[in-house]
């Protein structure tokens, strides 16, 4: 009987046609004869499977991404933060306070801090960035209590940790964020702002609200030295997340003011097989009509087109700019950190 384990490319033939089921037996293969119940159902059969595994697959990335960043976050706090003793960022930092006021294990009390948060946030992050958030804030805590502590602890200089604290942790919370995930705490509040404010950098929403638990935690302690490498590392938490997250979609864009557009444009095509754009532009002094290249492309290429576009016309004038963000062909886009339903 017809089952619907057929090959996809088949399938997808047969889906685009419209025959009766036993011309769909026929092209398959097959001289038997069967009821057109048999085969819709074979091909929902078929498509559920398919969908399934798709799903399943995803969710393993996912998990397998969640795991790694949440063991740099784990043993940034762990291994770092709590023996230098000075005070952290966001609930992790509370956690650190209760841990060390009251022996608390750190990741127990991240998920008591985590519950009325997640709640609050449940309707404005959406369903799926709300559980992903959940289930990586369960494997984290569950990392920082039981993982962590196999790891050697760094006794050294209080700096040399703050500095990787800030390193480890910036690089783990940007491989969760890259996955549109969190850990829940604070970061439910960023990505809340986030949603709601598109336009404002994550790194410098998680600096102001950290600040404000770094100068309890140095108060408390009477630790003034400590409230300055808190500092430092919430600040390396902010630069090392907009690097690797930004530094995904950032590039440059060229303004090359010339007479010869066509040719710049082949030019920078030669060069980098990157396109461009040819605006119309007019001098300002003389109103000669002159031609502005637009070229969006890395670094490594901007300097190869500079260098090609100053030999195939000196006269021209070269803009060069930084872009945080750059989409579209030839360019990766990483979406992060987008409220979903």
């Amino acid at each position: 009987d017809f089952n619907g384990y057929v090959p996809y490319n088949k399938l997808v033939h047969l889906n685009n046609v419209h025959s009766s089921p036993d011309e769909w037996l026929k092209r398959l293969g097959s001289n038997r004869r069967c009821s057109d119940f048999t085969v819709r159902f074979g091909l929902r059969r078929f498509f559920f499977l398919e969908v399934s595994m798709n799903k399943i697959r995803e969710l393993l990335v996912q998990m397998m991404w969640e795991l790694v960043g949440s063991i740099f976050v784990a043993i940034g706090i762990y291994n770092f933060a709590v023996q230098a003793k000075f005070p952290m960022t966001g609930f992790s930092g509370i956690s650190i306070i209760l841990y060390r006021l009251f022996n608390i294990p750190i990741g127990f009390s991240t998920i008591l801090l985590n519950i009325p948060v997640a709640i609050l946030c449940y309707k404005l992050l959406g369903k799926k960035f709300f559980i992903s958030s959940i289930r990586c804030m369960i494997v984290s805590s569950l990392i920082i209590d039981y993982v962590a502590p196999l790891f050697p602890v760094y006794q050294g200089d209080r700096l040399l940790a703050a500095l990787c604290t800030g390193v480890f942790g910036g690089i783990g919370y940007s491989i969760i964020y890259a996955r549109n995930s969190s850990t829940g705490g604070s970061d439910f509040t960023i990505m809340a702002v986030k949603a709601m404010r598109p336009q404002l950098s994550k790194g410098n929403i998680a600096f102001l609200s950290d600040v404000g638990i770094i100068l309890v935690g140095g108060i408390l302690f009477k630790d003034v030295d400590g409230m300055i490498y808190g500092m430092i590392v919430n600040l390396l938490f902010a630069v090392v997340v907009d690097k690797m997250i930004y530094g995904l979609n950032s590039g440059k864009v060229a303004f090359i003011v010339t007479k010869h557009g066509k040719r710049i444009c082949q030019v920078i095509d030669e060069t980098s097989q990157r396109g461009s754009t040819i605006l119309n532009a007019q001098g300002g002094y003389k109103q000669d009509d002159m031609q502005v290249v637009m070229c969006a492309c890395n670094s490594k290429e901007m300097y190869q087109v500079r260098k090609a576009v100053q030999e195939a016309d000196p006269e021209s004038f070269f803009v060069v700019v930084e872009s945080h963000e750059v989409h579209g062909e030839g360019f990766k886009m990483t979406n992060i950190g987008e409220a979903q339903s």
